[in-house]
């Protein structure tokens, strides 16, 4: 009842895992990553020992195709499981056994893996490897597109329930001091992936470092009006909405940006992603939730550190 895709970016030596499901908490089985080894997806009759097992192989200088084999060799119901592996020495590698349920399968190109079971179709994961490798950006969005890329082909047969990213990266975690890079997974929700990426947008703003922009750009006109209107409708801004974004339209904007934990983006930087972001952000969203997509939009120019 699950798709996946697991997939490194040698650039930053980040590894990961996307994975939708007709599932409750799927992230909770699935993905295991290491920024020293390589990540692994394990599903269908999941054995979650093949995480760790896994990432433990690789660690000891194993390929994912000797990984993957090792893996198989030692479970007596392999033949119900299915686990896609990349390694950080770039090797890939996946199996499905003859006993998981229709649709069933895996792909496998440059840097990535994609598997998925109980599928409508095999176009899913055609899609899923599609998106990837003609994708661009970052590996977290990439990931999220393959699993919209999925979905739209048809997805998981019964339905869909839960979803999850987690990626590891060298010092990636908050303050450096571990590898977990992202980790965010929706457990229970009407639409998962949706709901993932809007999680994942607000992680990203609030937890994940940008590179500083060369310039800023201050608000202004229709947008300031419309930015502090928000600000007013939040509670941080008393006065009446103007197309001026001045000293107390900047003290609102900082009273939110504390409220919210956005302190890894100074009072500039987050005015200037504002600026540059609220056009393409959603309007149908709610006033906290249009603001983050917004700054979300105008900081995805930025490099991630």
């Amino acid at each position: 009842m699950t798709f996946s895709i697991v997939a490194r970016d040698p650039e930053t030596d980040a590894v990961g895992v996307a994975v939708q499901s007709k599932f409750i908490s799927v992230g909770s089985v699935v993905p295991f990553a290491d920024a020293e080894a390589g990540a692994v997806a394990t599903q269908s009759f999941a054995n979650v020992a093949y995480g760790p097992d896994g990432l433990d192989h690789l660690q000891k200088g194993l390929t994912a195709e000797e990984a993957v084999e090792k893996l198989v060799e030692a479970d007596d119901e392999a033949e119900q499981r299915q686990v896609g592996i990349v390694g950080q020495d770039g090797s890939v590698a996946a199996y499905t056994g003859d006993e998981c349920f229709d649709v069933a399968g895996d792909i496998q190109g440059e840097n990535f893996t994609v598997q998925g079971n109980i599928l409508e179709n095999e176009e899913t994961l055609e899609a899923m490897a599609g998106s990837f490798q003609s994708g661009e950006g970052a590996l977290p969005e990439k990931l999220l597109a393959a699993l919209y890329a999925g979905e739209d082909a048809g997805g998981d047969s019964r339905g869909k329930q839960s979803a999850a990213l987690y990626v590891a990266k060298p010092e990636g975690g908050y303050d450096g001091k571990n590898d977990r890079w992202i980790d965010v997974r929706v457990d229970d929700h009407r639409n998962p992936i949706q709901e993932l990426e809007r999680v994942f947008k607000l992680y990203d703003v609030t937890l994940l470092a940008r590179e500083e922009p060369e310039e800023t750009k201050e608000l202004s006109g229709e947008t300031a009006e419309a930015v502090t209107g928000v600000l007013a409708d939040l509670g941080h801004y008393d006065g009446t909405p103007t197309t001026v974004f001045d000293e107390d339209e900047r003290d609102a904007l900082e009273e939110f940006r504390g409220i919210n934990n956005f302190e890894n983006h100074d009072l500039a930087v987050l005015e200037d992603a504002l600026a540059r972001g609220w056009s393409e952000a959603d309007s149908d969203l709610d006033d906290d939730a249009r603001m983050v997509d917004a700054i979300w939009h105008g900081l995805k120019r930025l490099p991630r550190k």
